[in-house]
């Protein structure tokens, strides 16, 4: 026979009541809070110039680009972490160790692909 769940009451309410109080004030900061009008970049700006002359501390550029910086680096640290993810996934391993596919030049796919043994040392160039 199966029961129904029932509610716990025995703990404390108090994480509880503090989640859901934390919850009312950062509903009511964000609907409250209010935000300039969205202010655009002059036609002529040069915003990818601007990011360069921020990488090597120039003060050349017509837009201030130190803000679009850690965007820039940020964007670059994920896409080196995926890059790395899908290398480490791609990799084949036999044994524990590493195994490149090609490593004998490709004689072991091509024989297999012609029929003939791949443990035949004698090549037709």
């Amino acid at each position: 026979m199966t029961t129904k769940p029932e509610l716990n009451t025995e703990g404390s309410f108090l994480p509880g009541l503090a989640a859901v109080a934390l919850f009312v004030v950062m509903a009511v900061a964000i609907l409250r809070a209010s935000f300039g009008d969205p202010q655009g970049f002059a036609p002529d700006a040069g915003i990818t110039a601007s990011i360069g002359y921020a990488m090597f501390d120039l003060d050349m550029g017509s837009v201030p680009g130190e803000g679009f910086l850690v965007a820039l680096i940020v964007v670059a640290v994920a896409l080196d972490a995926a890059l790395d993810g899908s290398l480490l996934l791609a990799k084949r391993e036999e044994d524990g160790s590493p195994v490149a596919l090609l490593a004998d030049g490709g004689r072991q796919v091509r024989d297999r692909l012609r029929g003939g043994d791949a443990d035949d040392e004698g090549g037709d160039a």
